[in-house]
């Protein structure tokens, strides 16, 4: 599988913020988000470096960390994801896997993060049309974020732009009743930690009236929208 870099930082959304983790992120994406905060991974970045799984884990291992984060990208694009989770696993450690939810494979993972995408995610304008027609077609699979909650410990976190996008979110939720509330995270769409506060400052209301959890972007605050190195 293509992978673009394996570092040591924290995370900083979800659940589990603030847990010092290994993030291992794959190349590519079948999505072509406008807000994608890690475009050098995405459908049109960096081609990354060709690596088995053996070699993944042996650099995952460097950091003597107990948590790993299989992200991108979308890591769900790579059969090799199978046997890359299962070699994690035999090594004892807790794996949190990050995808959109379009795609759905049999993995060991200690939380399924999926992150399904809204309206509010659409590409760029100078994005192609026949790029923009393969989003659309892929960003919204309902059916498979169903299957991954039934097998896995999970959280779903979408990314809030306005106010408008709350009437989708529970259009979304009642297509999937058995979504547990407060597995649910809202998270502020944003750049910048004085944006992020600002659409938090109305997010976090929305949350506590109709139990679903607000989730920060850390690492912005932390390093800023900039790689990690």
């Amino acid at each position: 599988m293509r992978i673009v870099e394996i570092f040591h930082s924290r995370q900083g959304e979800g659940r589990w913020t603030g847990m010092s983790s290994v993030f291992v992120r794959v190349a590519g994406c079948n999505l072509a988000c406008g807000f994608c905060d890690t475009p050098y991974a995405g459908w049109n970045g960096e081609p990354g470096t060709e690596m088995d799984p053996e070699e993944i884990v042996g650099r995952a291992l460097i950091f003597d960390c107990p948590h790993v984060v299989l992200t991108g990208g979308e890591p769900m694009l790579y059969a090799e994801l199978v046997p890359l989770a299962r070699l994690l696993k035999e090594r004892r450690k807790t794996i949190t896997i990050e995808t959109a939810g379009t795609l759905d494979r049999d993995v060991c993972c200690d939380l399924m993060s999926i992150s399904p995408k809204l309206a509010n995610a659409f590409p760029d304008r100078n994005v192609s049309e026949r790029i923009r027609r393969r989003h659309e077609a892929n960003r919204f699979r309902p059916e498979t974020v169903r299957f991954l909650i039934q097998r896995y410990d999970y959280q779903l976190k979408f990314v809030v732009d306005c106010p408008a996008d709350f009437a989708e979110i529970e259009s979304y939720l009642g297509l999937i009743p058995e979504i547990r509330r407060e597995n649910v995270f809202l998270m502020p769409q944003g750049i910048q930690p004085e944006e992020l506060r600002e659409k938090q400052a109305w997010i976090v209301p929305y949350c506590e009236q109709n139990g679903y959890a607000f989730s920060p972007r850390m690492q912005i605050e932390w390093y800023g929208n900039v790689r990690k190195k």
